[in-house]
């Protein structure tokens, strides 16, 4: 067994058996990175240029990842932007940093962001370069990936297109011999959440039936109003794990969704990072993220 091939079953073993633990959402790319910046307390008058505000990113993400709160007793995986990929960590890049050092499996986000509404839903955009990106990701060791799309109203077709899209994709990663996490989130706002989660529920569960004997997918999925749905996704062999979004819920309100849903697990981005400063010291920044990660982890063990 090469090299490579043996840290992707290591990785398998842990994304497979590892209970409880949760995955770690540090993607976000260069649309939501201005804002992601400000809650962290620094303005778009501290950088100039999108080196600069990726640089600001960087540091703070190297601060979370680094931090002793962020461990792998609690912490399954944490996905990445492709920028974050690209940067080092001690000398290391960031995704060989996070298995190596941390013994945490790395995620790739892949998307290049979302088209117009239409339908009730948003497409991603092409994703040009998948093919080289797929590669350098397995040079980093990473295993898997992710791409989102958002779900903003019950309309049948919209969730279908969404549905069929992410498939297409997911099957040119597993092609590549990485794993991919297919996220059709719904927008917490929708007017009709409930049945939009239900439709699409129906339409992940036909896909997932026509995938390949062998193969498996992740799920994330935003917290659905009915407790439970996705049971029957947690519980099919061709699903990974099925992993939870906060999008937009406060941390307390989406860890207590999360615990309602057993066998989901949390892959939190803001609830995670939720009241971090880039002011706070040390000792501050480390006991906030320990309270966090240790909140995120108990409703993720349920």
């Amino acid at each position: 067994m090469s090299e490579s091939s043996s840290i992707f079953e290591q990785q398998l073993v842990r994304v497979k058996t590892q209970d409880g633990a949760f995955v770690a959402a540090l993607d976000q790319s260069g649309g939501s990175t201005p804002k992601a910046l400000r809650l962290y307390g620094i303005g778009e008058d501290e950088y100039s240029g999108d080196e600069e505000m990726f640089a600001k990113m960087h540091e703070m993400r190297t601060r979370i990842i680094k931090s002793p709160a962020f461990d792998k007793q609690r912490i399954l995986a944490a996905i990445l932007f492709e920028n974050t990929m690209d940067r080092t960590i001690d000398g290391k890049g960031s995704a060989q940093y996070l298995w190596q050092d941390k013994g945490i499996v790395p995620f790739l986000k892949i998307d290049r962001g979302l088209e117009k509404e239409a339908n009730g839903v948003q497409l991603m955009k092409p994703i040009p370069g998948l093919k080289d990106l797929l590669a350098r990701a397995n040079k980093n060791q990473v295993f898997g990936t992710k791409m989102r799309s958002v779900i903003k109203d019950a309309n049948p077709a919209g969730i279908q297109a969404i549905v069929d899209q992410q498939f297409e994709v997911a099957a040119e990663v597993l092609g590549s011999g990485l794993v991919p996490i297919i996220e059709p989130e719904v927008d917490i706002h929708s007017p009709n959440k409930a049945e939009a989660e239900n439709l699409l529920k129906a339409a992940l569960q036909t896909a997932i039936d026509k995938l390949p004997a062998g193969q498996q997918i992740m799920l994330k999925l935003t917290l659905p109003n009915e407790d439970g749905l996705y049971s029957s996704l947690v519980a099919n062999p061709k699903v990974l794990r099925v992993v939870a979004l906060s999008g937009g819920y406060t941390r307390e309100d989406a860890n207590a969704r999360l615990s309602r849903n057993k066998g989901v697990i949390a892959s939190f981005s803001r609830a995670l990072t939720e009241g971090l400063n880039a002011q706070q010291s040390d000792q501050e920044f480390n006991a906030l993220l320990d309270q966090s990660i240790e909140g995120i982890y108990q409703a993720s063990k349920t």
